[in-house]
């Protein structure tokens, strides 16, 4: 089955920020500048991926949408959690931005300390979301052990049973990774971390609110993370053949602040060579799912082939 990946990406847009309009405080609400700092980076755009993913996801293992209120909500969540990401990375601490989503940086409009906090209160309003959920209380406790898994900087790592870094462990690594020369295991590590782990983790809590079986919650969280490391390939492509306009963001970043990028351990072709062979590993993940997989297939397609 053929889906039409801009009609699915343009219907999770919808449910997802109609689910953030009823879960983020008003404007108008004191106090009102973090509110409306909050809103500001929210609502400047986004492709709201990682929210689809966790809808797709559900609706798979489900078998309908009968999840979607529930499912959009979680998605919001995640999406909270990926905007106060992107406001502290912008901030002049780390990557000093001007430009996110096409819009000026929430630090640029609204001040760092403002900045900071919004970043704080979208994370803490999404771990609040989850567990609000009308769902069995095993579940929410699951999502919350996931999720706070991957955005953390991991524990025991190099012990038996410990967690890898997530999000926050690997932005640590992208930061003392500068100004050094790549190598194939310090860029597979960031990028696992810094941007796979909520990719990999949406997937994965979308299958856990459906009930999904442990042998399904594998072979989600191996989809998410070969369609993870792929997006982020993707983009760190991007951040060299595109311009700022096209990105929605500055342009050229990575390159100015000798990131540990994949084209600057393999170059362009290669890369796009591994991101194709990325996603190829995540559709078999989905095989036994047949013609249920075709949305989440067709997501992880676009993640390869978009242009911002």
């Amino acid at each position: 089955m053929q889906f039409d990946v801009q009609a699915l990406l343009k219907s999770g847009v919808t449910l997802t920020d109609h689910a953030l309009e009823r879960l983020l405080p008003s404007p108008d609400a004191p106090p009102h500048s973090i509110h409306r700092a909050m809103r500001h980076s929210t609502f400047a755009g986004g492709k709201r991926l990682r929210p689809i993913l966790c809808i797709e996801a559900a609706r798979m293992v489900a078998g309908n949408n009968s999840l979607d209120h529930a499912a959009a909500e979680l998605g919001a969540a995640l999406e909270m959690i990926h905007t106060y990401s992107l406001i502290h990375d912008d901030l002049p601490a780390l990557d000093n931005d001007d430009l996110r989503r096409g819009q000026p940086t929430c630090h640029v409009v609204f001040g760092e300390a403002t900045a900071i906090l919004a970043g704080d209160a979208l994370q803490t309003l999404a771990f609040q979301t989850i567990g609000d959920l009308q769902i069995p209380a095993d579940a929410i406790v699951a999502i919350l052990r996931e999720v706070s898994s991957a955005i953390s900087t991991g524990v025991g790592a190099d012990l038996p049973g410990g967690l890898p870094p997530g999000m926050i462990g690997g932005q640590v690594m992208d930061i003392e990774g500068e100004g050094q020369k790549p190598t194939a295991e310090l860029v597979e590590r960031i990028h696992r971390a810094k941007t796979g782990a909520l990719i990999k983790v949406s997937v994965i809590a979308g299958g856990l609110l459906a009930g999904a079986s442990e042998d399904s919650i594998a072979r989600l969280a191996t989809f998410g993370e070969k369609a993870g490391l792929a997006f982020q390939i993707v983009d760190d492509v991007l951040d060299m053949t595109q311009d700022s306009a096209q990105l929605g963001k500055t342009a050229g970043k990575d390159t100015a602040s000798d990131k540990a990028t994949w084209p600057a351990v393999f170059g362009i072709d290669q890369s796009i060579h591994d991101a194709d062979e990325l996603v190829a590993d995540a559709f078999a993940a989905l095989a036994p799912f047949g013609e249920d997989a075709a949305p989440l297939k067709a997501l992880a397609t676009y993640l390869t082939t978009r242009t911002n």
